[in-house]
């Protein structure tokens, strides 16, 4: 079927109502800039998920990141998302601002090495976020610093495996009918991964682009595989993502990393789910371990059921009032996929 006919599909759908997840919020950001939602049938609810892990940190990784910061004889190195996302105490920005803190933005931790070698009375701390995609670039980094003798270089880590949030998520919410695979994450783990997920919970899981085309033709062959009772993986971004994924990637994190429990915003402490520096290389550690502490959500926040796209955003009751990317509660707010940024710019 050409794209035509796959709107024209999709638009007249009259079955049961359907929920379809795009876990990835790049994916939410497309659909938005291609005004996917109206060209499918309002009986087809497209819901976001946890596919942000600028989202899902936790406030007491905030916090550790200032104290870090805040050291004598320290720098902190981070990406631009994370400076304005809210800890405890305030934000990475809210604390330079008011001197507290010496925290540069980073464009790529490999700075971090050339840095503290022309440094070496400065400890480089670089807060470490992401997924399955980033993963292996903090492990390649942290194999050059050990074969270079770099020892003035530190990781705080808030990475995470999307993958085991999404058994979380078929655990959990049984009314999720199909899924819109991570395009990012996929390209490391391959689709492959998918399977086993698709075998137990007899649900869809489709790997696709970020082309208009690309999410129309997932979601109706989520639909399709619903309508005909079927319930199986399908990898239709087959130019980047192959079956069994990026085996130097993966090969390379699994050096370096292991896994361990980690605390998701608004889901709590997943097992197995975070991603955790080895014993060889624990003195590169920056104390990334046992960041469980959530900051308490105030009264009408309702960030948790965001993030697993129970409601849209602007079905909670902070949305563009208490909550702006101005003046932010959350990281949903803040981050550039963050589905309640995404959704301010272009609902509010």
């Amino acid at each position: 079927m050409d794209t035509k006919q796959i709107i024209d599909y999709l638009k007249s759908y009259d079955g049961r109502p359907l929920k379809i997840m795009e876990v990835c919020g790049t994916h939410t950001a497309a659909i938005f800039k291609n005004g996917i939602r109206s060209l499918i049938s309002d009986r087809i609810k497209l819901i976001s998920g946890p596919g942000c892990p600028v989202c899902v940190t936790p406030t007491a990784y905030i916090d550790r990141c200032v104290e870090c910061a805040s050291r004598e004889g320290h720098k902190l190195l981070t990406f631009g998302d994370m400076m304005k996302v809210p800890g405890s105490g305030g934000s990475l920005s809210e604390a330079k601002g008011r001197g507290d803190v010496n925290v540069d933005i980073m464009y790529s931790p490999f700075e971090a090495l050339e840095k503290a070698e022309k440094d070496p009375q400065t400890t480089y701390v670089v807060a470490a976020v992401g997924f399955e995609t980033t993963a292996p670039t903090y492990a390649l980094m942290m194999e050059e610093a050990r074969r270079r003798g770099i020892k003035n270089v530190r990781l705080v880590t808030a990475l995470k495996k999307c993958m085991t949030a999404l058994y979380w998520i078929c655990d959990n919410q049984e009314d999720v009918d199909g899924f819109i695979c991570p395009g990012h994450v996929s390209v490391i783990t391959g689709s492959n991964v998918y399977v086993p997920l698709s075998e137990r919970y007899h649900r869809p899981f489709v790997v696709t682009g970020f082309e208009a085309e690309h999410i129309l033709a997932s979601i109706y062959r989520i639909v399709r595989q619903i309508e005909t009772g079927e319930g199986r993986t399908e990898n239709l971004y087959r130019s980047a993502v192959k079956a069994e994924g990026n085996p130097k990637a993966i090969a390379v994190t699994d050096r370096v990393f292991e896994t361990g429990p980690a605390m998701w915003r608004g889901l709590g402490v997943i097992e197995g789910s975070g991603l955790y520096l080895r014993g060889e290389y624990g003195e590169y550690d920056g104390g990334s371990r046992d960041l469980y502490e959530d900051m308490e959500l105030p009264e009408g926040c309702r960030c948790g059921d965001v993030i697993v796209g129970r409601i849209n955003p602007d079905q909670c009751p902070m949305f563009g009032k208490s909550c702006t990317p101005m003046e932010p509660f959350g990281p949903c707010m803040v981050s550039s996929e963050g589905a309640c940024g995404i959704w301010y710019r272009n609902v509010h």
